[in-house]
């Protein structure tokens, strides 16, 4: 899959189904005991999901071709990652 500049759907594609930011995210989110850190488990998923991106790019699985698409994974991973921390902090609420 290539990323390329104000591609919104291939970015889309690439955050809301990116394992690492679904992992983390979840996993933080049912650790969180205040809905406050829900935002920094957003925060560190995305940075996660990103860094497993970047090492995919680095490698030569995911060809780069735009400057500018890179930002604007990071920022959707960032909702998706949010997204994903308080289902997580749902779940586990649910549970107790």
């Amino acid at each position: 899959m290539e990323i390329v500049a104000f591609d919104p759907v291939t970015l889309l594609k690439l955050a809301l189904l990116n394992p690492v930011v679904i992992v983390v995210a979840v996993m933080m989110g049912r650790r969180c005991d205040q809905w406050q850190k829900l935002i920094l488990a957003g925060f560190v998923a995305a940075i996660a999901g990103f860094a497993v991106y970047w090492l995919a790019a680095a490698v030569g699985l995911l060809p780069i071709h735009a400057l500018g698409g890179e930002a604007a994974l990071l920022t959707v991973q960032f909702v998706a990652g949010l997204a994903w921390a308080a289902l997580g902090y749902w779940i586990a609420r649910r549970k107790a």
